[in-house]
């Protein structure tokens, strides 16, 4: 006899707590396989597919795609076969928590942030198809046997939407509330609709446009943060990079010289490398340098981070961001890609403006934005000249550090651009 088997939306780890569910990859009917994957969510900081533990017959989804579901709601039903496969999938199902968590993923509890009611996407309407008067009665959960029960429903009128008739719950409960919505008087006007405020176009916010939402927001509210910045001559640095590509190998991008400069401008300058413990009142240096960049992707703006850049050489920075960069525009950044930066680099130079304030990224200290390089008349060496000028701006953490650090790394920063040899002393 087979047993249903209910799936719940797994821990996701990294403290998220809810996932909007973007595809369905199996229907109602379908047979899946242990481990193999029914959904595809969408969180907060990635979007990944969710394998189920058990292996049977899927009997009920719940949540339409695009519905936010939290951590530990039911997900789908299976119904599995024999005996031995019904304990070995309840084995692998059974636990809370760490045993039910995604491959990559952190092991803390479910938590209840948000509850929403989550019906199942294919409620069943059967009670004007009655079924066989006659032979047992395709139910397998004594559950829906006793609400059938106490509702005074005769389990024979029903056809269920399980595999081969199987009675749910869910055809149950729809049998119940038939009966009430029939009987509602047909003359009550429904209750009109409220009307947007302004009448334009609302768009939630929620998945990875909340996310950002919260976390500029935070950064705001709680950092006082300052802003300054600097122009500087990068037709060294331009020069520089192309005589590194003529030589062959993996072409360097302007990106990663940066981020190289960033890492030895935060060797000198590690105040900017930290985070502020609140409850603690204290400065956390940090000594690791994991590095953030701001990508823009179809899903939103993303931060990708680059782990330990300080020990890395260009090409190695270079190859890093290539493939960070390639995955956050597949869309197949994985959490950990997207956490425990201690630094961020903006280069909103590709949107084609000059310069801008950056906002920190909550809980670092410090950004740096670098605009775009274009040519633009500049005095070199005493005479007017055509050269390829950037803006640079760093906005920072005015806890950890005040003006004189701060100008003093956008400095150095503004220097390497200019003398790309200035690195030299560093290697």
């Amino acid at each position: 006899m087979p047993k249903v088997l209910e799936f719940k939306l797994p821990d996701l780890g990294e403290g998220l707590t809810e996932a909007e569910i973007v595809r369905w990859l199996v229907a109602v009917g379908d047979v899946v396989a242990v481990d193999q994957p029914v959904v595809e969510v969408e969180t907060a900081k990635a979007m990944v597919e969710v394998p189920c533990p058990y292996g049977g017959v899927v009997t009920a989804r719940f949540g339409e795609e695009g519905t936010e579901l939290p951590v530990g709601s039911p997900l789908l039903t299976v119904a599995v076969g024999t005996a031995a496969a019904v304990a070995e999938a309840e084995a692998a199902g059974a636990a809370e928590g760490s045993g039910n968590v995604l491959v990559g993923y952190g092991t803390a509890a479910a938590t209840t942030r948000r509850r929403s009611r989550i019906r199942p996407t294919t409620p069943t309407r059967s009670a004007a198809a009655p079924a066989p008067a006659k032979g047992p009665v395709p139910v397998i959960s004594p559950l829906v046997r006793r609400l059938a029960r106490e509702h005074g429903l005769d389990l024979r009128e029903l056809r269920g939407s399980g595999p081969e008739g199987l009675i749910l719950r869910a055809d149950v409960e729809s049998a119940v509330k038939a009966p009430a919505e029939a009987a509602a008087p047909a003359s009550v006007a429904p209750a009109p609709a409220a009307a947007p405020a302004s009448g334009g176009e609302r768009i939630a916010l929620r998945g990875i446009r909340g996310a950002v939402a919260d976390k500029l927001s935070r950064s705001r509210t709680e950092i006082p943060d300052a802003t300054c910045w600097v122009d500087a001559d990068a037709t060294e640095l331009m020069a520089a990079r192309a005589a590194m590509n003529a030589a062959g190998g993996p072409k360097v991008s302007v990106l990663a010289l940066l981020a190289r400069i960033c890492t030895a401008a935060l060797a000198r300058f590690p105040e900017l490398n930290s985070t502020v413990d609140v409850a603690a009142r204290e400065i956390v240096r940090l000594p690791e340098v994991h590095l953030g960049f701001a990508a823009q992707t179809e899903r939103g703006l993303v931060v990708p981070v680059v782990r330990d850049a300080h020990t890395r050489s260009v090409d190695s920075l270079g190859a890093e961001l290539a493939r960070l960069t390639e995955a956050a525009r597949t869309a197949s950044l994985t959490p950990a890609d997207l956490t425990g930066g201690t630094f961020t680099l903006n280069n909103y130079g590709v949107f084609g403006v000059d310069g801008s304030t950056p906002i920190i990224n909550h809980p670092e200290a410090a950004m740096l934005g670098v605009g775009r390089i274009i040519p633009k008349p500049w005095v070199y060496e005493g005479e007017l000249a055509v050269r390829q000028v950037v803006q640079l701006s760093l906005t920072f953490d005015h806890r950890v550090c005040d003006g004189g650090t701060a100008g003093g790394f956008l400095r150095y920063v503004a220097d390497c651009v200019e003398h790309p040899a200035v690195l030299l002393r560093t290697l």
